[in-house]
């Protein structure tokens, strides 16, 4: 492995476990990195935390910086937000990253039937908020 690339697995919606070599020395983000393998990240706000359409479950244990704000906010919004819900245009690849784990959050899909998991998703954000203050 190149001094400049590190191992990352993505699972993805299917449930396949796929493992990659991401360059770290060319300012990529996970978001960007996944578009750039044809991962079907969406990615609408191009990166800015303005959507939550590049929502990813960290699996493995490494030591993130904390969310933003922005991000958390962006996160209340999203539906299928867990505990270990990022975004991924927020994870900046960089060595430290070595064998980071994520899957793919099931798209965002803002149908009625999802309305009672976007409450309890709100609740589990505002409590992430509460302990970060």
């Amino acid at each position: 492995m190149d001094s400049n690339t590190i191992d990352i697995t993505i699972i993805n919606r299917e449930g396949q476990e796929l493992t990659y070599q991401a360059p770290t020395d060319m300012g990529l983000n996970l978001m960007d990195f996944c578009r750039a393998v044809e991962l079907p990240v969406k990615g609408e706000c191009g990166g800015m935390a303005l959507c939550a359409t590049c929502q990813v479950y960290v699996l493995s244990d490494h030591s993130l910086p904390e969310a933003s704000d922005d991000e958390l906010a962006m996160l209340d919004q999203a539906f299928f937000v867990k505990a270990n819900s990022r975004l991924g245009c927020q994870i900046h690849l960089n060595p430290d990253l070595q064998g980071l784990k994520v899957a793919l959050a099931p798209e965002n899909d803002r149908s009625e039937e999802h309305t009672s998991e976007l409450q309890s998703h709100s609740d589990l954000v505002c409590r992430l908020l509460l302990e970060k203050k």
